[in-house]
């Protein structure tokens, strides 16, 4: 049999090289919020420095994420990382899956949640409304053409307001979009991601 090579993420950041010539206006924001970032976590996540060749982009994505992630909502952080999880196990997301199956488990205090979802979220057991959760999370991302008010109303049902719905949809549409850049560029998780929360 043939070795095995040891997993662990390559040298580049992805398969694209990313530096350009030209305007980089707000490197400087850039640089310090990438430290704040370094200081908290003890490393910088590829996304971030891979988003960080494009200052402009970096600024979008880093308010974006913050506000959807982080921000004033009626979802639990918990819930808002177990939606990341079940979008990047239908898109078959390497890079999410690990970042965010982490955040999971830490959440969580569950070293199993994360992978349980990441497989098939029908399988952790999850209440009734995590549950619907995650199958307007799985429909809105496989065949977001057939949602329905049947399917609002299932979480309404459940205790979801609107407002609720409205940051599911948003951030189902966040990492749809970053799996498929992840997934495009071949963009590889931090190594530390794999030990986190273990």
């Amino acid at each position: 049999m043939a070795k095995i090579i040891k997993q662990g993420q390559k040298g580049n950041l992805t398969k694209l090289n990313l530096d350009y010539e030209g305007t980089k206006e707000g490197e400087e924001q850039v640089k310090n919020y990438l430290e704040i970032v370094q200081q908290k976590l003890g490393f910088t996540p590829n996304v971030l420095a891979a988003f960080a060749k494009f200052p402009k982009q970096f600024d979008g994505f880093t308010k974006l994420y913050n506000a959807l992630m982080l921000g004033e909502s009626g979802l639990t952080k918990l819930e808002r990382e177990m939606i990341a999880v079940t979008v990047s196990s239908e898109n078959h997301c390497f890079y999410c899956l690990v970042a965010h199956g982490s955040a999971v488990r830490e959440l969580s205090n569950d070293p199993q949640l994360g992978e349980r979802i990441a497989a098939n979220f029908r399988s952790a057991e999850l209440p009734k409304k995590q549950e619907e959760l995650l199958n307007f999370t799985k429909k809105l991302t496989k065949d977001p053409s057939e949602i329905c008010e049947n399917d609002r109303k299932k979480l309404r049902n459940v205790g979801y307001k609107d407002r609720d719905i409205w940051d599911i949809s948003a951030i189902v549409g966040l990492f749809n979009m970053t799996n498929r850049l992840a997934s495009a560029t071949e963009m590889e998780p931090n190594n530390n991601y794999h030990n986190l929360a273990r």
